[in-house]
Protein backbone atom coordinates (compact mmCIF):
# COMPACT_ATOMS: atom_id res chain seq x y z
CA UNK A 1 0.00 0.00 0.00
CA UNK A 2 1.52 3.30 -0.98
CA UNK A 3 -0.37 6.52 0.64
CA UNK A 4 -0.07 9.95 -0.67
CA UNK A 5 0.60 12.42 1.82
CA UNK A 6 1.55 16.03 0.26
CA UNK A 7 2.53 15.04 -3.02
CA UNK A 8 5.00 12.05 -1.73
CA UNK A 9 4.00 8.38 -1.79
CA UNK A 10 4.82 6.55 1.40
CA UNK A 11 4.39 3.02 2.60
CA UNK A 12 1.83 2.23 5.22
CA UNK A 13 4.30 1.59 8.08
CA UNK A 14 6.34 5.14 7.51
CA UNK A 15 2.86 7.22 6.20
CA UNK A 16 2.79 10.00 9.62
CA UNK A 17 1.47 13.33 9.82
CA UNK A 18 2.56 15.37 13.19
CA UNK A 19 0.97 14.98 16.38
CA UNK A 20 0.44 18.87 16.47
CA UNK A 21 -1.46 18.61 12.96
CA UNK A 22 -4.68 20.17 14.13
CA UNK A 23 -6.78 17.28 12.58
CA UNK A 24 -5.63 14.97 14.63
CA UNK A 25 -5.73 17.27 17.70
CA UNK A 26 -8.65 18.83 17.30
CA UNK A 27 -10.74 16.81 14.14
CA UNK A 28 -10.12 20.24 11.74
CA UNK A 29 -10.08 19.15 9.03
CA UNK A 30 -12.59 17.34 6.05
CA UNK A 31 -12.64 14.92 4.07
CA UNK A 32 -14.70 12.42 1.00
CA UNK A 33 -14.68 8.77 0.86
CA UNK A 34 -14.94 7.52 -3.48
CA UNK A 35 -15.72 4.19 -4.34
CA UNK A 36 -13.31 2.38 -7.09
CA UNK A 37 -14.90 0.20 -9.69
CA UNK A 38 -13.38 -1.40 -12.51
CA UNK A 39 -10.48 1.08 -11.80
CA UNK A 40 -12.47 3.84 -12.43
CA UNK A 41 -13.04 6.49 -8.97
CA UNK A 42 -16.62 6.84 -8.99
CA UNK A 43 -18.14 10.38 -9.41
CA UNK A 44 -14.98 11.50 -8.67
CA UNK A 45 -15.43 15.15 -9.81
CA UNK A 46 -18.65 15.30 -7.54
CA UNK A 47 -16.77 14.51 -4.34
CA UNK A 48 -14.14 16.53 -5.14
CA UNK A 49 -16.82 19.54 -5.49
CA UNK A 50 -17.98 18.60 -2.16
CA UNK A 51 -14.54 18.46 -0.24
CA UNK A 52 -13.98 21.95 -1.64
CA UNK A 53 -17.63 23.18 -0.09
CA UNK A 54 -16.72 21.58 2.98
CA UNK A 55 -13.54 23.48 3.21
CA UNK A 56 -14.49 26.10 1.97
CA UNK A 57 -17.12 26.68 4.84
CA UNK A 58 -14.73 26.07 7.75
CA UNK A 59 -12.22 28.40 5.98
CA UNK A 60 -9.48 25.72 5.32
CA UNK A 61 -7.58 26.69 1.85
CA UNK A 62 -7.05 23.54 0.37
CA UNK A 63 -3.33 23.84 -1.27
CA UNK A 64 -3.87 22.14 -4.82
CA UNK A 65 -6.38 23.41 -7.65
CA UNK A 66 -9.58 20.89 -8.08
CA UNK A 67 -8.10 19.70 -11.47
CA UNK A 68 -4.81 18.92 -9.72
CA UNK A 69 -6.67 16.91 -6.64
CA UNK A 70 -8.22 14.67 -9.09
CA UNK A 71 -5.59 13.91 -10.58
CA UNK A 72 -3.40 13.20 -7.34
CA UNK A 73 -6.68 10.88 -6.74
CA UNK A 74 -6.48 8.90 -10.03
CA UNK A 75 -2.62 8.37 -10.30
CA UNK A 76 -2.72 7.37 -6.15
CA UNK A 77 -5.41 4.89 -7.23
CA UNK A 78 -2.98 4.00 -10.18
CA UNK A 79 -0.02 3.51 -7.59
CA UNK A 80 -1.97 1.08 -5.58
CA UNK A 81 -2.99 -0.94 -9.04
CA UNK A 82 -6.36 -1.05 -7.29
CA UNK A 83 -9.30 -2.39 -9.10
CA UNK A 84 -11.53 -1.80 -6.76
CA UNK A 85 -11.49 -0.08 -3.59
CA UNK A 86 -12.40 2.85 -1.34
CA UNK A 87 -10.34 6.05 -0.99
CA UNK A 88 -10.16 8.05 1.81
CA UNK A 89 -9.17 11.51 0.55
CA UNK A 90 -8.24 13.56 3.73
CA UNK A 91 -7.30 17.78 4.21
CA UNK A 92 -6.18 18.17 7.56
CA UNK A 93 -5.66 22.11 8.87
CA UNK A 94 -1.97 21.16 9.27
CA UNK A 95 0.54 21.65 12.15
CA UNK A 96 -0.09 24.12 14.59
CA UNK A 97 0.91 25.24 18.34
CA UNK A 98 -1.38 23.46 21.68
CA UNK A 99 -4.61 25.98 21.59
CA UNK A 100 -7.72 25.29 18.50
CA UNK A 101 -6.69 28.74 17.00
CA UNK A 102 -6.65 27.50 12.93
CA UNK A 103 -4.77 30.49 12.22
CA UNK A 104 -1.94 29.44 14.06
CA UNK A 105 -1.25 26.11 11.36
CA UNK A 106 0.90 26.23 8.69
CA UNK A 107 0.26 24.98 5.31
CA UNK A 108 -2.70 21.95 5.01
CA UNK A 109 -2.20 18.51 4.77
CA UNK A 110 -3.40 16.53 1.50
CA UNK A 111 -3.85 12.68 2.41
CA UNK A 112 -5.30 10.27 0.59
CA UNK A 113 -5.39 6.45 1.12
CA UNK A 114 -6.42 3.61 -1.37
CA UNK A 115 -7.60 0.49 0.18
CA UNK A 116 -10.69 -2.03 0.59
CA UNK A 117 -13.90 -2.01 2.50
CA UNK A 118 -16.71 -4.15 3.26
CA UNK A 119 -19.10 -2.59 5.79
CA UNK A 120 -21.54 -5.14 6.05
CA UNK A 121 -21.38 -9.45 5.14
CA UNK A 122 -22.66 -10.04 1.66
CA UNK A 123 -25.63 -11.65 3.31
CA UNK A 124 -27.06 -8.66 4.93
CA UNK A 125 -27.14 -7.15 1.20
CA UNK A 126 -29.28 -10.76 0.43
CA UNK A 127 -31.70 -10.97 3.65
CA UNK A 128 -31.63 -7.43 4.86
CA UNK A 129 -30.39 -5.34 8.14
CA UNK A 130 -31.80 -5.04 11.12
CA UNK A 131 -31.08 -1.21 12.81
CA UNK A 132 -31.68 0.59 16.44
CA UNK A 133 -32.71 3.89 16.91
CA UNK A 134 -29.71 5.45 18.88
CA UNK A 135 -30.44 8.15 21.73
CA UNK A 136 -27.26 10.37 20.74
CA UNK A 137 -28.82 12.65 18.77
CA UNK A 138 -27.36 14.51 15.42
CA UNK A 139 -25.67 17.63 16.11
CA UNK A 140 -28.09 20.77 14.38
CA UNK A 141 -27.31 21.97 11.64
CA UNK A 142 -27.08 25.40 13.51
CA UNK A 143 -24.77 24.57 15.38
CA UNK A 144 -22.74 22.39 12.45
CA UNK A 145 -23.85 22.30 8.92
CA UNK A 146 -24.35 18.63 8.26
CA UNK A 147 -23.25 19.20 4.56
CA UNK A 148 -19.61 19.87 5.86
CA UNK A 149 -18.10 16.41 5.91
CA UNK A 150 -15.32 17.15 8.94
CA UNK A 151 -12.96 15.01 10.64
CA UNK A 152 -14.74 15.21 13.70
CA UNK A 153 -17.44 12.26 13.92
CA UNK A 154 -17.48 11.44 17.26
CA UNK A 155 -21.39 12.01 17.90
CA UNK A 156 -22.06 9.60 14.64
CA UNK A 157 -19.26 7.30 17.02
CA UNK A 158 -21.35 7.12 19.90
CA UNK A 159 -24.59 6.01 18.19
CA UNK A 160 -22.38 3.65 16.61
CA UNK A 161 -21.49 1.88 19.80
CA UNK A 162 -24.99 1.91 20.58
CA UNK A 163 -25.65 0.27 17.75
CA UNK A 164 -23.16 -2.46 18.44
CA UNK A 165 -24.36 -2.75 21.86
CA UNK A 166 -27.53 -3.43 20.81
CA UNK A 167 -26.77 -6.37 18.71
CA UNK A 168 -26.71 -4.40 15.46
CA UNK A 169 -24.45 -3.50 12.84
CA UNK A 170 -26.05 0.69 12.61
CA UNK A 171 -28.34 2.68 14.11
CA UNK A 172 -30.55 5.71 12.86
CA UNK A 173 -30.15 8.72 14.77
CA UNK A 174 -32.87 11.56 15.56
CA UNK A 175 -32.19 15.23 15.28
CA UNK A 176 -32.85 17.37 18.60
CA UNK A 177 -36.88 17.91 17.70
CA UNK A 178 -37.27 14.52 16.85
CA UNK A 179 -36.89 13.70 13.16
CA UNK A 180 -35.21 11.04 11.30
CA UNK A 181 -31.52 13.01 10.28
CA UNK A 182 -29.39 9.74 8.67
CA UNK A 183 -27.99 6.37 9.96
CA UNK A 184 -24.46 6.66 11.61
CA UNK A 185 -22.25 6.77 8.17
CA UNK A 186 -25.32 6.48 5.58
CA UNK A 187 -28.53 8.50 4.34
CA UNK A 188 -31.71 6.70 4.87
CA UNK A 189 -34.70 5.85 2.25
CA UNK A 190 -38.19 4.82 3.56
CA UNK A 191 -40.38 3.28 0.68
CA UNK A 192 -44.13 4.27 1.15
CA UNK A 193 -47.07 3.47 -1.43
CA UNK A 194 -44.29 3.34 -4.11
CA UNK A 195 -42.82 6.61 -3.59
CA UNK A 196 -39.26 7.33 -1.77
CA UNK A 197 -38.72 9.70 1.05
CA UNK A 198 -35.20 10.46 2.84
CA UNK A 199 -34.98 13.21 5.20
CA UNK A 200 -33.84 16.98 4.36
CA UNK A 201 -29.79 18.00 5.05
CA UNK A 202 -31.59 20.72 7.23
CA UNK A 203 -32.75 17.92 9.55
CA UNK A 204 -29.28 17.03 9.39
CA UNK A 205 -28.52 14.82 7.08
CA UNK A 206 -25.36 14.79 4.95
CA UNK A 207 -26.08 15.60 1.01
CA UNK A 208 -24.68 12.16 0.06
CA UNK A 209 -23.24 11.19 -3.37
CA UNK A 210 -24.94 7.80 -3.13
CA UNK A 211 -28.27 9.75 -2.24
CA UNK A 212 -27.95 11.51 -5.20
CA UNK A 213 -27.25 9.04 -7.06
CA UNK A 214 -30.07 6.71 -6.32
CA UNK A 215 -32.57 9.56 -7.03
CA UNK A 216 -31.07 9.80 -10.24
CA UNK A 217 -32.00 6.18 -10.68
CA UNK A 218 -35.48 6.24 -9.66
CA UNK A 219 -36.22 9.36 -11.60
CA UNK A 220 -34.97 6.68 -14.70
CA UNK A 221 -37.01 3.92 -13.11
CA UNK A 222 -40.35 6.63 -13.01
CA UNK A 223 -40.07 6.18 -9.00
CA UNK A 224 -41.49 9.23 -7.58
CA UNK A 225 -38.72 10.82 -4.91
CA UNK A 226 -38.95 13.17 -1.89
CA UNK A 227 -37.29 14.73 0.57
CA UNK A 228 -39.13 14.83 3.87
CA UNK A 229 -39.92 15.16 7.55
CA UNK A 230 -39.82 11.50 8.57
CA UNK A 231 -40.13 9.93 12.34
CA UNK A 232 -39.64 6.64 13.73
CA UNK A 233 -43.39 6.25 13.33
CA UNK A 234 -42.84 6.88 9.32
CA UNK A 235 -40.19 4.20 9.50
CA UNK A 236 -41.67 1.59 11.63
CA UNK A 237 -44.65 1.75 9.37
CA UNK A 238 -42.77 2.26 5.76
CA UNK A 239 -43.64 -0.56 3.55
CA UNK A 240 -39.72 -0.58 2.52
CA UNK A 241 -36.43 1.20 4.09
CA UNK A 242 -32.75 1.08 2.79
CA UNK A 243 -29.48 3.02 3.46
CA UNK A 244 -27.21 4.56 1.29
CA UNK A 245 -23.47 5.67 1.21
CA UNK A 246 -20.14 5.26 -0.23
CA UNK A 247 -19.32 2.35 1.66
CA UNK A 248 -22.54 0.48 2.24
CA UNK A 249 -23.69 0.99 -1.44
CA UNK A 250 -27.56 -0.20 -1.32
CA UNK A 251 -28.34 -1.75 2.05
CA UNK A 252 -31.66 -2.87 2.42
CA UNK A 253 -32.98 -3.04 5.99
CA UNK A 254 -36.00 -5.24 7.08
CA UNK A 255 -36.44 -4.45 10.69
CA UNK A 256 -36.14 -1.40 13.23
CA UNK A 257 -35.90 -1.04 17.17
CA UNK A 258 -38.03 -4.93 16.67
CA UNK A 259 -39.95 -3.74 14.02
CA UNK A 260 -40.75 -5.77 10.87
CA UNK A 261 -39.87 -3.46 8.15
CA UNK A 262 -42.82 -4.63 4.92
CA UNK A 263 -42.82 -8.38 4.77
CA UNK A 264 -39.51 -8.22 6.65
CA UNK A 265 -37.48 -9.48 3.19
CA UNK A 266 -35.64 -6.69 0.68
CA UNK A 267 -38.51 -5.34 -1.04
CA UNK A 268 -39.09 -4.91 -4.95
CA UNK A 269 -38.29 -1.41 -5.32
CA UNK A 270 -34.97 -1.71 -3.07
CA UNK A 271 -33.74 -4.48 -5.20
CA UNK A 272 -34.45 -2.57 -8.74
CA UNK A 273 -32.64 0.40 -6.74
CA UNK A 274 -29.61 -2.17 -5.75
CA UNK A 275 -29.77 -4.20 -9.09
CA UNK A 276 -29.85 -0.98 -11.41
CA UNK A 277 -26.78 0.84 -9.33
CA UNK A 278 -24.97 -2.41 -9.77
CA UNK A 279 -25.11 -2.10 -13.45
CA UNK A 280 -24.39 1.26 -13.62
CA UNK A 281 -21.01 1.11 -11.40
CA UNK A 282 -20.08 -1.67 -13.53
CA UNK A 283 -20.26 -0.50 -16.42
Amino acid sequence: MKIYIDGKYHDRADARISVFDHGLLYGDGVFEGLRIYNGKVFRLSEHVDRLYRSAKAILLEIPLAKEDMERAVIETVKVNAKDSGYIRLIVTRGEGPLGIDPLQCGRPSVIIIVSGIQLYPDEYYQKGIEIVTASSRRISPDSLDPRIKSLNYLNNIMAKLEARQAGCLEAVMLNREGFVAECTGDNIFIVKNKELFTPPSYHGALDGITMRTVIEIAGSLDIRTCEAALTRYDLYNADECFMTGTGAEIAPVIKIDGRQIGDGTPGRTTRQLMDKFRQMVCQ
